[in-house]
């Protein structure tokens, strides 16, 4: 329970907790940084890491200085971490299989797997790179792309076009954005906004499944 109430205060004020790591840990926080951003990517039980608020607070804590890191060393490292991440995250899902998921988990439900594997089925290949701007679903995609058998080489493509847009579309709004005064006194607002906003369409897409199977009879 402590370690779940950790995690939501370190997400809800991530950008005084991000500052205290860089003060403390300076060059290391590279290797912070990567280790989570790989860790939310590549591990299908950890969906509740920050991604989107995280980057979005990195920028925003760049931007301000005396930081000591750079915005586009930042951004090669996350890039590789976000793509590696996912490719660990489909072998496991393609030496695994869809047997892992299970109405009784917590975690690896078995509705989060039917929900990612119809937003596959609707866009193909191109949901590996929506899938990088919806949390649970980023983390599970890579997974079901892995269980799916999607060829490797298409996958590794979307990985690294998902990635790459998704690290630096949210980096870069937090350093030029996340410097604002408005933002930087509201930041936690901001963050809930952050993370209203990408939960919106999967939850949405939910709903909507389920109304189907009822019209449906299913």
């Amino acid at each position: 329970m402590e370690i779940i109430k950790s995690i939501i205060d370190f997400i809800l004020h991530i950008d005084v907790h991000l500052a205290q790591i860089t003060h403390d840990y300076q060059a290391w926080t590279y290797l912070i940084l990567f280790l989570i951003i790989f860790a939310e990517t590549g591990f299908v039980v950890t969906p509740f890491l920050p991604g989107d608020s995280l980057l979005f607070a990195a920028g925003a804590l760049i931007a301000g200085g005396n930081t000591g890191l750079n915005i586009y060393i930042l951004t090669i490292l996350l890039v590789i971490a976000a793509f590696t991440g996912n490719t660990v995250n489909y072998m496991l899902g393609n030496y695994l299989g869809p047997k892992v998921f299970k109405e009784s988990n917590k975690i690896l439900k078995l509705d989060y797997y039917l929900q990612t594997k119809a937003f596959f089925d609707k866009h193909g290949g191109k949901a590996v790179i929506f899938s990088r701007f919806l949390p649970i679903i980023r983390t599970i995609a890579p997974f079901v792309a892995g269980v799916g058998s999607m060829p490797f080489a298409r996958y590794s493509l979307y990985n690294i076009i998902g990635g790459l847009a998704w690290v630096v579309s949210f980096l870069f709004l937090g350093y030029f954005f996340g410097g604002i005064e408005v933002i930087k006194k509201n930041f936690t607002i901001v963050v809930f906004a952050i993370i209203l906003f990408s939960i919106i369409p999967p939850i949405f897409a939910a709903i909507k499944s389920k109304t189907s199977k009822k019209v449906t009879g299913q």
